[in-house]
């Protein structure tokens, strides 16, 4: 697309001779007053606005404020036979990019030109990768409405705005670090960096130089100096995943940082001081490492200023289907595959099984969904056993389920005759992989009346 421009001048020979000049390489409009190029500002939108400073009426600068205030806002040139430096500071604070003097310089129009469209571009990426951001680690990015998962929600929308330090704990693959990307995103930095260090996967002296960064010479290897995480993380959130797995040392330094909010780098003695808000996660229990004398407790109350504990998806099962729908849609669109519907058998099956990875094991089957199933019905038939197995344990074992026997648990007192009967037939359905025939055979009775319970009971019907 031809970048557009306007042209805003009182001097008919200008506005036209600049418009000759440019036509070849853009789309030129031309106004020959401030209320002219407001009218031309409304009706279209402009890349870039090169504006005459004293014209009857308006002065180029409302000009450059009209312009500015467009929701698309173009960059702005101004031009003027009476250069002065309070001129071009009025501009330039107004918002023009940049300031020429009359005549004008065709060939350092064009550079301005030019340069005030990769500025203009530059922003407008920035600005769409900021939109993205907080479109995905808002609130609304999470997915998800059970009552535990709204409590974790509500207090990282309490602490969010302030200044203290956060521990998040939860199991493996529960989110912890999709939260603390959504406590930047809603704090007061979410316009400055969000680091993270994964502490688990490097060794102590790696962690350290990592974290802190190391002078040169520090130790072998070291030809250089290096910046570390803290000094990249300045003005905004640095993220320490599995904090519970750093060692002794970096404890002691972790605990200088936040009492006094300065580091040193490996190796130097200069003191750093720095403002950077620390979020820290861990699966493990830290109270617990505190007592075998694993885990400083004066790091540990430092750390736990505010605490936010994830539950585990086993305990929000109310999610689950939410979250089936949220990463089937992801993954159908990343591999360009029609999306899989699972079918209310599965679903069921699925809901039950525990799903000890949690979230991100979630996420493993609904990729492996998409790229088996191609937009095909998902049944509970066409499940891996172990979320048949796993699921249906619980309630095997509360029936007092013999697996020597070989036959389906018996029903639990409570149920009623057609419930009874309803689950032996779904028992017997998955014993036979879905084939009707062999269903029947275990149930003790014909196809006949195994096809007339499956028309009462359309929920289990299966084909062969």
């Amino acid at each position: 697309m031809i970048p557009t421009v306007l042209i805003v001048d009182d001097e008919r020979h200008t506005r036209d001779g600049l418009q000759q000049a440019l036509e070849d390489n853009f789309d030129v409009s031309v106004a020959a007053s401030a209320d002219e190029a407001f009218n031309l500002l409304d009706a279209q939108e402009f890349d870039v606005v090169v504006t005459d400073l004293r014209m009857p009426g308006k002065s180029g600068l409302k000009v450059i404020d009209k312009a500015l205030a467009r929701p698309n806002k173009p960059a702005v040139l101004m031009m003027t036979a009476y250069g002065s430096i309070d001129t071009a500071v009025e501009a330039m604070r107004r918002g023009a990019v940049d300031f020429l003097t009359k005549p004008v310089n065709i060939e350092r129009l064009e550079i301005l030109i030019q340069r005030a469209l990769k500025s203009r571009t530059l922003e407008t990426e920035v600005k769409q990768l900021h939109e993205r951001l907080d479109e995905r680690f808002n609130f609304n990015g999470i997915v998800g409405d059970s009552p535990k998962l709204q409590n974790v929600i509500d207090r990282v929308k309490l602490v969010a705005p302030s200044k203290a330090t956060i521990l998040i704990e939860g199991e493996s693959g529960t989110g912890k670090e999709l939260i603390a990307q959504a406590i930047h995103q809603s704090s007061p930095r979410a316009r400055a960096p969000f680091v993270a260090v994964h502490c688990a996967a490097l060794s102590e002296n790696l962690l350290e130089s990592e974290i802190f960064g190391h002078e040169r010479g520090a130790f072998t290897g070291a030809m250089e100096r290096r910046i570390g995480r803290f000094e990249a993380a300045d003005s905004g959130t640095l993220f320490l995943d599995e904090i519970g797995e750093i060692s002794a040392s970096t404890q002691v330094k972790l605990l200088r940082f936040l009492e006094s909010k300065t580091i040193e780098r490996v190796g130097g003695t200069k003191s750093l001081e720095l403002d950077v808000r620390l979020v820290a996660a861990t699966n493990r229990n830290l109270e617990n490492l505190v007592r075998e004398g694993k885990f400083r407790e004066d790091l540990y109350f430092r750390l736990n200023v505010v605490s936010i504990r994830l539950p585990p998806l086993r305990e929000r099962t109310g999610d689950i289907e939410a979250l089936l729908a949220h990463y089937l849609k992801i993954f159908a669109k990343e591999n360009s595959l029609p999306l899989p519907s699972v079918e209310p058998g599965a679903l069921a099956t699925l809901i039950r099984y525990p799903w000890p990875g949690n979230i991100r094991e979630l996420r493993n089957f609904c990729e492996n969904a998409v790229v088996l199933h191609r937009g095909g019905k998902l049944t509970e038939y066409d499940l891996d056993p172990k979320y048949r197995q796993v699921a249906s344990a619980p309630a095997a074992a509360a029936a007092g389920d013999s697996p020597a026997t070989g036959a389906p648990p018996p029903a639990p007192p409570s149920l009623s005759v057609e419930e009874n009967e309803k689950r032996l037939l779904r028992e017997a359905l998955i014993k036979a992989r879905g084939n009707r025939t062999k269903a029947a055979a275990l149930m003790g009775i014909s196809r006949r009346t195994l096809h007339r319970k499956l028309a009462l009971w359309p929920e289990l019907d299966v084909i062969d």
